[in-house]
C-alpha cells in the first residue's frame, strides 16, 4: 500500500484533550508518525500506510469533540541533493620540516 498524510483538525480545549486526541490517532492500525501542525497547533497530521480516515474522525469525534477532516493525500518524499558540496583540502610537502624547527605554520585555502 502506499503511505498517506491524513490531517484531522480537532478543537481541543486543555491539555487531557491534547494527549487524548494524539493516543487516539497513533492507536490506529498502520499510522507510523502523528504529529501536530497549522498556526494553532490544533490539527493533527498522521502519516501510515492503509490507515482509514472515516475511522480516524469518527473515533476523535466520539472521544474528544468537534473533529474536521481537512485532507487526504499521499505522502511527499523529500529528495536528497545530486551532490553535496566538495571540500578542498591541500597538503603542503613542507609541513613537517617547518613543525620541527619550531616555525609556525599558517595555510589557509579559499
Amino acid at each position: 500500500m502506499e503511505k498517506q498524510k491524513i490531517v484531522v483538525k480537532v478543537s481541543m480545549n486543555g491539555d487531557k484533550k491534547t494527549r487524548k486526541a494524539m493516543q487516539i490517532a497513533v492507536s490506529i492500525s498502520g499510522v507510523e508518525s502523528a504529529s501536530f501542525v497549522g498556526s494553532d497547533k490544533d490539527q493533527i497530521a498522521v502519516t501510515g500506510a492503509g490507515i482509514d480516515s472515516v475511522e480516524l474522525t469518527t473515533l476523535q469525534r466520539k472521544k474528544v469533540g468537534y473533529t474536521e477532516l481537512v485532507s487526504v493525500g499521499p505522502v511527499e518524499e523529500k529528495k536528497p541533493d545530486a551532490k553535496p558540496a566538495e571540500v578542498k583540502v591541500q597538503v603542503d610537502p613542507y609541513q613537517y620540516y617547518y613543525q620541527s624547527y619550531g616555525v609556525p605554520y599558517y595555510h589557509f585555502v579559499y
